[in-house]
């Protein structure tokens, strides 16, 4: 159990903004009944289905969560993309600390730093990197092996400092719903292990808090829900076009193909021919709601999948997954969870389902940044159950 405060130091703490991500978290996962203390957070707070960005993959989701903005405009298009300024390179999850992969756009705690605000992104996607130019005052090198109670206290640990020097804005990210659903399927025993787990890991965070005496806001979140697939359902790549007039940018629920050069009209008359259970288009040709495209990092095709059904390029050392994501949005079943709990919020309430990009102008509302006018989400859906 941590110290308690002394009265001095509690009479200088103010709320704190955390923002929390749980990985996978499907919104539905919530009404299991699997969950007590984020049911609990949820019912003493704000709590409402939140639709991911496309594509709904976990890096591009994470950065339009914390900028405001749609992938096409923040420029983390996927898991895995190229840059033609930046030729022969691959962003991927093992690749991606390169500062001009995220300089399109300002994270949230970039925008704290500069306004004098601390704060410690703790394994947020992109937190590990110098943004325009600024690092968080504490941030730490993603590592899976440590453990959601020990994320929990490394946070916890960050707020015990003097005043002058504790973070108002941290982040904590739990990875483990999200690698069991892949593993497993959303409809497994592991996954269920892993839902008690992180909520173990909430429960640890509100009891410290609590013992701190720190008022905090939490707003709690996941990128993407999961859909479940199996390798009865699995399309190669390779079955529909010939290898040598493209290569595999990203594969999965959705894929990004490029053209081999002088091969581009062959390759579109393959992709474009109508198939079973996907549908291939030219990136400019993608459906309005997607706001997806426009970004030369995009590949020249785009390929959607059917909910359950994978398109790949080579089949997984590992395996195929039991569980994916990166479908269309509008997919139910890519519903993330949100959950806002504290000082701010009202209690009991909940909300329609609304957008991800949302998330990031509530942020700013919390930390004491003004508005931005130049971003893709609004702090409209929370109007009505913030407190004054």
């Amino acid at each position: 159990m941590a110290a308690r405060a002394t009265n001095a130091d509690q009479d200088r703490r103010k709320p704190v903004t955390i923002l929390v991500s749980i990985d996978g978290f499907r919104a539905d996962y919530l009404d299991r009944g699997l969950t007590s203390p984020l049911s609990a957070l949820a019912r003493g707070g704000v709590t409402g289905p939140m639709r991911p960005s496309f594509p709904t993959k976990t890096y591009a989701s994470h950065y339009a969560i914390v900028t405001g903005l749609h992938p096409d405009r923040h420029g983390i298009v996927g898991n895995r993309f190229e840059d033609p300024a930046h030729p022969g390179l691959m962003f991927t999850m093992a690749a991606h600390k390169d500062s001009f992969w995220w300089d399109q756009a300002e994270p949230i705690w970039v925008a704290a730093e500069k306004a004098g605000i601390p704060s410690a992104p703790l394994f947020w996607p992109g937190s590990d990197v110098k943004i325009q130019g600024t690092w968080a005052s504490t941030w730490q090198h993603y590592d899976m092996d440590v453990s959601g109670r020990q994320r929990v206290d490394a946070a916890i640990d960050l707020l015990r400092r003097p005043a002058a020097t504790r973070p108002r804005f941290l982040t904590l990210y739990f990875d483990e719903v999200d690698t069991q659903g892949h593993r497993y399927g959303p409809d497994s025993p592991e996954l269920t292990a892993a839902l008690m787990q992180v909520d173990g890991a909430m429960a640890h965070l509100r009891a410290e808090l609590a013992a701190l005496e720190q008022p905090a806001n939490l707003v709690i979140v996941a990128d993407h829900g999961m859909i479940a697939t199996d390798p009865s359902r699995v399309i190669m790549i390779d079955q529909i076009a010939d290898p040598a007039d493209y290569h595999v940018v990203d594969e999965g629920p959705s894929a990004m193909i490029a053209p081999t050069p002088g091969r581009e009209a062959t390759l579109a008359a393959k992709l474009l021919a109508p198939h079973p259970h996907y549908r291939c288009m030219r990136k400019e040709d993608l459906p309005a709601h997607l706001r997806f495209g426009h970004n030369p990092r995009v590949a020249a095709f785009v390929c959607l999948a059917e909910p359950g059904w994978l398109l790949l390029g080579k089949v997984p050392a590992k395996g195929v997954d039991l569980g994916s994501h990166g479908y269309d949005n509008r997919e139910p079943g890519m519903l993330a969870l949100f959950i806002a709990n504290g000082p701010a919020f009202a209690a009991d309430k909940r909300i329609p389902t609304f957008d991800s990009v949302d998330i990031y102008p509530l942020l700013r509302d919390l930390i004491g940044l003004p508005p931005r006018p130049d971003i893709d989400g609004s702090d409209a859906p929370f109007n009505g159950v913030r407190r004054p």
